[in-house]
């Protein structure tokens, strides 16, 4: 596993960002240097706003360094405008760039003494914006991911648990004899279905009552410091400017951005894949479960179900955070064993909503040829007894 993933996150780190330059200076342009993440190309010739139209189609983003009588405030005014947030070590590449310019200058204007070199030192301030003239934050890059890291790390916690309840209900039913007086009643089909979908809804429960208190606690801090739902796509620039010179004001600004992300989408898309993935896993827990006699033999048979979601886990944090719309995280949000989680990772960033149907579709499409299969396996298991089962009679199983 530890190779798979640093195998796809080098994949996904193959991928070019073509990054448009406006530089009004002429200072800077030649201190981008392109590198095998990132390709710069000058738009310095166009005008800003035709510079800005065009990165805006067909650039990952726009640095623009605008004309000033004083070459030091260009520490402050120089805008990276993009409408995807910028990780913080991109961030920090980019201001490096102008300090390191900025303070060659200073020392040029200071006749290189020694003395002078260190109040020369120049440390830039990238401002952020989107290219629909709305100011960002750095750090929300993060934020997010740390948002959908977190739906996605209790997707995989909530199927373990509740996964594991399924299987150990059916181990004690069949080491009770129970289950063969239920199946003289119900069919074993029916009694697997029974089971998932019992767990299932004590899971959306206990996650609806987190929901409730989580959303409680959101709009209360909001309110203590002033913040309305919803508000944060009708920010003026200036008053977040403003608001940013002190604590509490940039407090206020983040829980706008907060507000801004896609929280409806996210919280129904929880739902959604906690509902399909559930059912997906739980039917092979159910299966695992009617094939072994006890909870200890079950551990031979638990791996294969656990790899696929810490593979979501691992590839989702080191794919998303630095490409959310990479080829990686797209195809790893696609295939249903690992699209539960790596989908919720990339919502907060914006997913089209054709991949969310996509994704969805196929989740649970392989749901129900896994329960085909899986409800084979249970059907036999649940009556064998007194002897450990391997993986090669389990697939005889599914020929009976």
């Amino acid at each position: 596993m530890s190779f798979l993933i640093g195998y796809l996150t080098n994949m996904n780190e193959g991928e070019i960002k073509r990054i448009a330059i406006h530089d009004e200076t002429g200072l800077f342009k030649k201190d981008f240097k392109n590198s095998e993440e990132t390709v710069y190309v000058d738009l310095s010739a166009m005008p800003f706003q035709v510079a800005k139209d065009t990165a805006s189609k067909s650039y990952e983003g726009l640095i623009h360094i605008p004309k000033v009588t004083n070459p030091k405030d260009l520490a402050t005014k120089v805008e990276y405008i993009s409408d995807d947030s910028p990780s913080m070590e991109y961030i920090m590449e980019m201001e490096n760039v102008i300090d390191h310019q900025l303070t060659q200058n200073n020392l040029k204007a200071m006749g290189f003494d020694s003395a002078k070199i260190d109040s020369a030192q120049v440390k830039s301030d990238i401002h952020l914006a989107k290219f629909s003239g709305e100011n960002s934050l750095k750090g929300l890059n993060e934020i997010k991911i740390g948002i959908g890291s977190a739906f996605g790390y209790l997707i995989m916690m909530f199927i373990i648990i509740y996964g594991n309840f399924v299987m150990r209900s059916v181990i004690e039913e069949k080491t009770n004899r129970i289950i063969e007086i239920i199946i003289s009643s119900v069919k074993p089909y029916q009694l697997m279905m029974g089971k998932i979908i019992g767990n299932s809804l004590a899971g959306i429960l206990q996650f609806v009552i987190w929901a409730i208190v989580g959303g409680v606690l959101l709009v209360g801090v909001s309110s203590f410091f002033g913040v309305q739902a919803g508000a944060a796509s009708s920010i003026d620039p200036e008053m977040m400017n403003a608001a940013q010179q002190e604590m509490g004001g940039t407090i206020q600004v983040y829980l706008k951005e907060i507000w801004n992300l896609p929280i409806g989408t996210l919280v129904t898309c929880f739902i959604i894949y906690f509902i399909g993935g559930y059912f997906l896993y739980s039917s092979l827990y159910a299966a695992i479960g009617a094939a072994v006699d006890s909870e200890t033999d079950s551990q031979q048979f638990l791996l294969p179900i656990i790899m696929p979601l810490m593979l979501g886990v691992y590839v989702g944090f080191f794919t998303v955070m630095n490409d959310p719309h990479g080829t990686v995280a797209t195809i790893f949000s696609m295939i249903p064993f690992t699209s539960p989680i790596v989908m919720l990772m990339r919502i907060p960033f914006g997913v089209p909503w054709w991949q969310l149907v996509l994704s969805i579709v196929l989740l649970f499409g392989t749901f129900l040829g896994v329960v085909w299969f899986a409800s084979k396996i249970y059907r036999v298991g649940i009556l064998m007894y007194g002897k450990k089962p391997t993986w090669k009679e389990m697939y005889k199983w599914l020929k009976y």
